[in-house]
């Protein structure tokens, strides 16, 4: 075969390659409201960045047939290239060929990819959109799948690892991306679930749609299994993007720094009267961290479950940090269980990845409630107490109003290792609000009065003005310095510098036992 034919059939090849499952599958895909594995390759990566790997492999497959339905990479686009400059893998399941489903070398593709970013220390992206184990290959999907988990779970804590569902991901094909870091859904194209709506109607009796069993919002807001539910596939690619903007590439780094020219001193009058006056009337606290983050640029994630807590990613002086903060203008910022997974959840990502912590506090407790304790709100608060306890980043907290029992100690407090604990003069840091503590401290003084309700606004107002501040806290050493609202920004910046060379570390151990 001279060169010129040699040079023609690997053209070919490289035709047919990027075609996948035809023209027609093809056409299908997109009138079903979805782009390609390859467009979506396209939109994510830095242009012309891509390079792609094992584009010839084939399935090996000689059961019912398969032996005649070969098509150039088996099911799965596998790569790597550039993200804002910065190198990321990724792996694209390919509807149009086999709906997707996973072959033994489907699966060992994605493993050399896992395995190659593990090595170089870059993070992962998994763009699903398949049918789960091809049943024609058995066990040997099976087995793949397995492969594929043990990489996912090898891998977390070291590269950050974020999975795009972007068509249906059915069965064994929701383990991997549920031990992802992030989970992004689009609406009404993608769905995941255990068991598909017909399985459940002759198990369970249960009428449900294949949405809303597993749809995107069902997930966003219900499960919790997602992160992000989007209403597009491109506003899915670019959301991970900036995701990993605020991630470095691997456990040894440090986040990116992102230069602003958003002055480090500045100081917003608007932040004095935010927190109201009124103990008990809500306010919203993104309205804060919008104020005091660089250029007012805050990435919340897990915005539509748990929302007494708010979670996300923000900057500070160019300076990548996650925030936890409690949520007054919902539930009144109450710790519950869902607010507990999903705190304890983003605070481990973020010590894992060296990203500090900046924590607003605004919390009367822990929700009670029969269902809260039958549902296991000791256990599932552990989580949070843990995961603060365990941290090893810079943390910073910042009191701006209630700090209450033991749900004050969970917060990032003193007593949990945090480097900088803050308040401003509207925090109440105590066992328990004024009126509760009267109604038990007081309980016979006040059965015995004459004015009980008069006598009772005296007693809660002496609690207040004796406990219920910052300064007791500030005495005890419990809080570094009691700061005015305005000075929020500067100081955590300030607090951010002189953390940048913490060195801080646990016991030796194989792990701890967090309570699962």
């Amino acid at each position: 075969m001279s060169l010129e034919a040699k040079i023609k059939k690997l053209e070919e090849l490289n035709a047919r390659a990027v075609l996948g499952g035809g023209e027609a599958r093809i056409e299908r895909q997109h009138n079903a409201g979805k782009l390609t594995a390859r467009e979506r390759i396209e939109l994510f990566f830095d242009p012309g960045t891509f390079v792609e790997v094992d584009k010839f492999v084939v399935h090996r497959c000689t059961d019912f047939g398969m032996s005649d339905q070969k098509i150039l990479g088996d099911g799965v686009i596998t790569g790597y290239g550039r993200v804002d400059g910065r190198q990321v893998f990724v792996f694209a399941q390919d509807f149009t060929v086999f709906g997707g489903s996973l072959s033994g070398a489907f699966a060992e593709k994605i493993c050399k990819i896992m395995d190659l970013a593990m090595k170089v220390g870059a993070p992962v992206g998994g763009l699903n959109d398949g049918a789960g184990a091809r049943i024609q290959e058995g066990v040997v999907s099976l087995g793949g799948y397995g492969d594929v988990f043990l990489r996912n779970v090898l891998s977390s804590g070291v590269v950050p690892q974020l999975s795009l569902i972007m068509g249906p991901c059915a069965g064994g094909a929701v383990y991997s991306p549920a031990m992802t870091d992030f989970i992004l859904m689009v609406k009404q194209t993608s769905n995941m679930m255990i068991t598909g709506p017909d399985v459940i109607k002759t198990v369970t009796h249960e009428e449900v749609t294949a949405e809303e069993l597993g749809g995107a919002t069902t997930h966003a807001s219900k499960s919790s299994v997602a992160d992000f539910a989007v209403n597009s596939e491109e506003e899915c690619l670019q959301l991970t993007r900036q995701l990993l903007s605020f991630m470095p590439q691997n456990n040894l780094e440090d986040p990116p720094f992102v230069a602003t020219e958003d002055p480090p001193d500045r100081s917003d009058p608007a932040l004095r009267t935010l927190v109201p006056d009124n103990p008990n009337k809500p306010y919203d606290i993104k309205e804060l961290i919008k104020l005091v983050v660089d250029d007012g640029n805050f990435l919340e994630t897990g915005p539509l479950y748990g929302k007494n807590m708010v979670v996300g990613f923000a900057r500070f002086g160019g300076r990548s940090v996650g925030i936890v903060a409690n949520q007054p203008a919902h539930r009144a910022g109450v710790l519950d269980i869902d607010a507990s997974k999903k705190g304890a959840r983003f605070v481990r990502f973020c010590d894992a990845f060296n990203i500090p912590i900046v924590t607003f506090v605004d919390v009367p407790g822990f929700l009670p409630g029969v269902d809260q304790e039958h549902g296991g709100i000791i256990k599932h608060g552990a989580k949070l107490l843990y995961a603060f306890c365990e941290a090893t980043v810079p943390r910073i907290t910042i009191v701006t109003r209630k700090a209450y029992g033991g749900a004050y100690v969970v917060m990032s407090s003193k007593h949990t290792r945090c480097d900088i604990n803050l308040a401003y003069p509207t925090a109440e840091l105590a066992v328990m609000g004024p009126d509760g503590a009267v109604n038990i401290v007081f309980r016979k003084e006040l059965q015995g009065a004459d004015d009980a309700d008069g006598k009772r606004k005296e007693l809660e107002e002496h609690y207040r003005e004796t406990f219920a501040n910052p300064y007791k806290a500030a005495e005890l050493g419990y809080l570094d310095d009691v700061i005015m609202p305005e000075e929020t920004r500067p100081r955590i910046i300030q607090a951010l510098e002189m953390l940048s060379t913490k060195r801080d570390q646990n016991p030796p151990k194989k792990h701890g036992n967090i309570p699962l």
